[in-house]
């Protein structure tokens, strides 16, 4: 019998399971994955932020229930922490995370002037604040071609360090 032919809306084919693949839009921004499955160094979605997972502790089963994973993360762009504790069978969200190096054309009002690799311009990154943002702002001011890494997750993006871009470029 042909499952098809009973269940004419379903699709069992592995493009059903496909991350971010689905009719929800907002959905490409992550992927669900088993708490079990997990790992320290990776990354998660944490009380609706993107997080990198810095500690995870399981719990024993208890007599009523699952063993619950505890995770701890830093949010990636705020790095602030945050906690959550759910049950090990549970999904949990994933975010998509790219790491993207452009060239700095400009710092211009608090904002980053970049080239793409096809030589596109993208104006849309915050110059970072802090440290890492005085570093780049005198090492730019030196005249130094500078490489900047950005971070994008979850539709933000935010530049997370730089380097000198080597010569002969």
């Amino acid at each position: 019998m042909h499952w098809t032919r009973i269940y004419p809306g379903l699709n069992f084919g592995p493009a059903s399971r496909m991350p971010g693949k689905t009719a929800d839009a907002g959905s490409s921004l992550t992927y669900p994955m088993q708490c079990s499955a997990l790992r320290k160094n990776g990354f998660v979605v944490i009380k609706g932020r993107p997080c990198k997972i810095v500690d995870m502790s399981t719990s024993k089963t208890g007599k009523h229930g699952h063993a619950k994973v505890h995770l701890v993360g830093i949010d990636i762009f705020t790095q602030k922490k945050l906690e959550d504790l759910s049950p090990s069978t549970h999904n949990m969200e994933v975010p998509f995370v790219t790491r993207t190096e452009y060239q700095l054309l400009d710092i211009d009002d608090g904002y980053l002037n970049l080239m793409t690799n096809d030589g596109e311009t993208k104006d849309d990154v915050k110059a970072p604040e802090g440290e890492l943002g005085d570093k780049l702002q005198a090492d730019f001011d030196e005249g130094k071609d500078l490489l900047v890494t950005v971070i994008s997750a979850m539709g933000e993006e935010a530049c997370v360090s730089y380097k000198e871009a080597p010569k002969g470029n």
